[in-house]
């Protein structure tokens, strides 16, 4: 948890920045955002709590399924002190040593999301266009060997880069751009070794995103021409229907990422607000709206929901009941 100072910036800390121009309602605006925040809290959580407990859907497509889950429950947690923090108590001021660790964190869960998007990816290719090989080659060693792979890429390419931070010097006292840290936002006040981590920032947004979502697309190809073969329209809906929450996840999160990206590093002109309201939305939309595709779209999922509902509901009425029974019988006793 990051430690908030006070609102006057000094030399070794940051000014985080909610919605310029917007200071005087940031109370109301707190009220959707921390709704939102406790939807994606509650909604990841959910759907782990339900994918562990259920044996059924200890498959690979529900492991990645709550990978994604964990990603986006870390990045909603990175962000939620600051975001927050600005918002109610106006507490502005970021030491740099927070920033930066909050700025690498950030920035590895999005990554991670990234590639557990593109396993994901890999899994629906598999089902559709293999599936008579989909249960030999996605065994559950090969769904840990896949996590693996995930979490020592991220290892790999974020190593140098948290190297080259520790030999970069920032002038405090500035105003960012955002209620967090963000590489593009924060990098644009070093003085000293900015170019390397500048560099390597780059290199990461374009080769692993990159990258990423060039899969992606290729592995839809793919699944498109697969899909396309199939003869009955009914299977070709049924096979496509598969895909559809898979590429709502990618659409919330690469959309809002390339859109920041861009603002920052293209156009330098962006109003401020806008580039808040972005960073808001690349922060928030995939951890809200990954958790309600799945739940609506998965029938599932959608089930065991409804029975852990159920069964809390079944709980409270119980508890209820015995509450009256042992106040029933406290008023007997006393008269």
């Amino acid at each position: 948890m990051l430690i908030f100072n006070n609102t006057t910036s000094s030399s070794s800390s940051f000014l985080l920045t909610a919605f310029p121009g917007l200071e005087l309602v940031h109370v109301w605006i707190s009220i959707p955002v921390c709704c939102l925040y406790t939807v994606a809290l509650l909604g990841n959580s959910m759907i782990l709590v339900i994918i562990v407990t259920e044996r059924s859907l200890h498959k690979p497509m529900y492991y990645f399924l709550s990978m994604l889950s964990v990603v986006d429950l870390c990045l909603t947690i990175t962000t939620l002190p600051t975001v927050l923090g600005v918002l109610w108590f106006h507490a502005r001021d970021i030491s740099i040593k927070a920033c930066l660790i909050q700025m690498f964190l950030v920035h590895t869960f999005s990554f991670l999301e990234s590639s557990v998007l593109v396993a994901m990816a890999f899994d629906r290719f598999m089902a559709i266009c293999n599936p008579l090989q989909y249960a030999v080659v996605l065994t559950d060693m090969m769904s840990l060997v896949i996590a693996l792979t995930v979490f020592l890429r991220q290892v790999v390419f974020f190593f140098p880069c948290a190297l080259a931070l520790i030999s970069v010097s920032f002038h405090g006292g500035h105003e960012l751009s955002h209620p967090f840290c963000y590489h593009p936002d924060v990098i644009k006040f070093a003085y000293s070794n900015a170019w390397l981590t500048n560099f390597w920032g780059m290199f990461l947004q374009l080769y692993l995103n990159g990258t990423d979502l060039l899969f992606i697309l290729f592995s839809y190809i793919l699944i498109l021409r697969t899909v396309l073969s199939i003869v009955t329209p009914k299977k070709q809906q049924k096979a496509l229907s598969t895909c559809v929450c898979h590429i709502c996840a990618v659409t919330v999160f690469y959309v809002p990422m390339i859109s920041l990206s861009l603002a920052h590093r293209l156009f330098s002109s962006t109003p401020r607000v806008i580039c808040s309201i972005l960073a808001n939305i690349y922060l928030l939309l995939p951890p809200v709206l990954n958790p309600i595709i799945y739940s609506l779209k998965i029938r599932v999922i959608r089930q065991a929901i409804v029975q852990l509902l159920q069964f809390k509901s079944l709980r409270d009425t119980k508890v209820r009941r015995l509450w009256g029974r042992w106040n029933r019988r406290g008023i007997t006793s006393s008269t």
